[in-house]
């Protein structure tokens, strides 16, 4: 994904992408059957919600969390009505 792309979604949560060395540079995006049930669970263990829940123009709803590293982590599914 372009710096400028993934600094939209992560903005105010984690540095942008071209501020240095050992930013996040990637992402893992997990494609399930719901979000829903995952997002509770990551409420209830109070993990780091980057970006909530959002039907994104590529057809997904998303969300974006970050792990104890800063690592980027997405939680998709696809959008039925898409």
């Amino acid at each position: 994904m372009p710096n400028n792309s993934i600094a939209k979604i992560i903005v105010n949560k984690l540095p942008h992408p071209e501020s240095g060395n050992g930013i996040p540079r990637c992402e893992l995006y997990l494609l399930v059957d719901d979000i829903h049930p995952i997002l509770q669970h990551v409420i209830d263990i109070s993990a780091t919600i980057i970006s909530p829940p959002s039907d994104r123009d590529w057809g997904d709803k998303v969300f974006y969390i970050s792990d104890p590293d800063g690592h980027v982590i997405a939680f998709a599914e696809r959008i039925t009505n898409m």
